[in-house]
């Protein structure tokens, strides 16, 4: 069983857009933070969006106003909608999770604080 699972990679040419998908399965008496994460080969992972305790979104500086990151919870699943695209955002993506601290904002919350953690789903885009 994974909490976690992604889908939605691909390849696509620089300018085009896809949606990530995240379905998790989480206990559903806690609150979570969310994030979307990246990672290309030989660079450190780093966080592309959070979504928070009370839906509060963050993004990073080098996706902003090109990616938006949003939650059905209806329907268990984190998305990641990717416009835009450049030839630099082809990495591994990852869904993670962490509890969300008490009364805390998500955005400051390090890598290793994210408890939960995809597969990852790969994004490759070509000039």
């Amino acid at each position: 069983h994974l909490p976690l699972v992604e889908s939605g990679g691909g390849s696509v040419q620089a300018g085009g857009s896809l949606r990530l998908s995240c379905a998790f399965s989480l206990n559903a008496d806690r609150r979570y933070c969310m994030a979307w994460f990246r990672q290309a080969p030989g660079e450190d992972r780093e966080r592309v969006a959070s979504i928070g305790n009370y839906d509060a979104l963050r993004h990073a500086d080098s996706v902003k106003g090109r990616f938006t990151i949003s939650k059905d919870n209806a329907k268990n699943t984190l998305f990641l909608l990717m416009n835009s695209l450049k030839t630099e955002d082809t990495a591994m993506y990852y869904c993670a999770a962490a509890v969300a601290p008490e009364g805390g904002a998500c955005w400051p919350l390090s890598v290793g604080e994210f408890t939960y953690w995809g597969r990852g789903t790969q994004v490759t885009v070509s000039s």
